[in-house]
């Protein structure tokens, strides 16, 4: 037997690592590769293995310490080449020993099996006859009982695969707090050793796949992923009601919320001079009124709208759902944004093209007070190619209207002003 002086080997520069845990105490008896201690630096922590097999006679080092390459971590008591050989010799012996108590107990174990498959073969039941045979060997070898937890881990056992990952306690500690089985994560670090940035990614990537799998569903929901806001107790402040959100008000919300997040929105910002449009919509005010029309500024961009999508018909499209398919509508109907105390509703005008400016002023009248009263049907609210949004009652100069998908594009109008 001889000596050994164990030390702290290359680790990369880093310099004051500190002890994370301690694997041995004096008198343990220890294999080569087996984990003295663990370190931990602000990168990676790492296991120091052992050089030799022997007895740890002294350990220099406690947890907590910080240490450097060279420092000292133990002696260890080492067996010298010829005490190698005679337990060499010894275990081969043991081995033998133990291979004729196999021999012996497995050929006891198949005189068992043939006298129980004699026995068996008297018995004239349809059972029997049905049932194949099984193989005398195969029935005589067969283990019994549990199987060994190296047998375990080998076949993928659940309950001890994540015990047999190489991996330190700070690892192991985040893999716990994440939810993580580091028998499923890839290992990065020497020796096939997990480190924080392998179960890290791992989550990453759950997380992204998951997110790709909500993002193939046909709407998103719960903020598709995003962190939602919490509730707050706003009683505590002052004085509070609560009102439930009626059916149309939360389907205008979901559709919005659906249109936000899956259509990108570039806003266009520009004026345009409507002093002659206007001239004309007053010279017209009295024939309108003739018909029982308000000639309101609203027809006049339904028109102008409409004139638009049949001279560029890639704004008179909408995407499929597959991502790779535009349905070209050879149809004009425009929507029109209404504000109703339930709610933003969207009735449709159908064929606008077709239609005069007191056609379209009549109309767009008619579907507005259906909106407030509640009284809109389906159809009057489906097959919009281009939708106007109105805010000229409430002023401003501009805004960014949500696109009303599946259509492409919206038009928003803000209050009329003199310069």
């Amino acid at each position: 037997m001889r000596k050994e002086i164990i030390r702290v080997p290359d680790i990369g520069g880093s310099e004051n690592v500190p002890i994370i845990e301690l694997a041995i105490s004096a008198g343990d008896e220890i294999d080569a590769e087996d984990t003295l201690i663990t370190l931990e630096s602000d990168k990676a922590s790492m296991d120091v293995p052992s050089p030799y097999k022997g007895k740890m006679v002294e350990v220099s080092v406690k947890e907590g310490d910080s240490v450097s390459e060279g420092d000292l971590i133990g002696t260890m008591e080492v067996a010298d080449a010829g005490d190698d050989a005679e337990d060499a010799d010894e275990t081969l012996a043991e081995g033998e020993s133990e291979s004729v108590a196999l021999h012996a107990e497995a050929k006891k174990s198949a005189e068992k099996a043939n006298a129980g498959q004699k026995d068996a073969r008297q018995q004239t039941t349809s059972a029997t006859q049905s049932a194949p045979p099984k193989p005398e060997a195969s029935s005589a070898m067969e283990p019994a009982g549990e199987p060994s937890p190296e047998a375990r881990h080998k076949h993928g056992d659940d309950k001890t695969a994540g015990a047999h990952v190489h991996a330190g306690p700070a690892v192991r500690m985040l893999a716990r707090e994440l939810g993580v089985d580091l028998a499923q994560v890839t290992p990065t670090g020497p020796k096939n050793r997990v480190l924080k940035e392998d179960v890290q990614g791992y989550v990453k990537n759950a997380l992204q796949q998951r997110a790709s799998g909500a993002g193939s569903s046909a709407a998103p929901s719960g903020g598709a992923g995003i962190p939602a806001v919490p509730d707050i107790d706003f009683s505590q402040f002052g004085e509070v009601e609560e009102k439930p959100m009626g059916r149309l008000m939360k389907a205008g919300a979901a559709n919005l919320h659906r249109s936000w997040l899956n259509v990108p929105h570039v806003t266009q910002f520009d004026e345009a001079d409507i002093t002659e449009l206007e001239a004309f919509r007053k010279s017209m005010k009295d024939e309108a009124a003739k018909q029982d029309a308000k000639l309101t500024p609203l027809p006049f961009m339904i028109k102008a709208c409409a004139y638009v999508l049949q001279k560029f018909p890639q704004f008179n499209v909408s995407l499929k759902s597959d991502g790779e398919t535009l349905v070209q509508k050879h149809y004009v109907h425009i929507g029109i944004a209404v504000d109703t105390p339930d709610g933003l509703m969207v009735p449709v005008i159908r064929n606008a093209d077709q239609k005069s400016l007191i056609e379209l002023a009549k109309e767009s009248v008619e579907l507005a007070g259906k909106a407030q009263s509640k009284k809109l049907k389906r159809e009057e609210m489906s097959g919009g190619c281009f939708t106007v949004s109105s805010l000229g009652s409430i002023g401003g100069t501009a805004f960014t209207p949500i696109v009303n998908a599946p259509e492409v594009a919206i038009l928003g109008v803000s209050k009329a002003q003199t310069k």
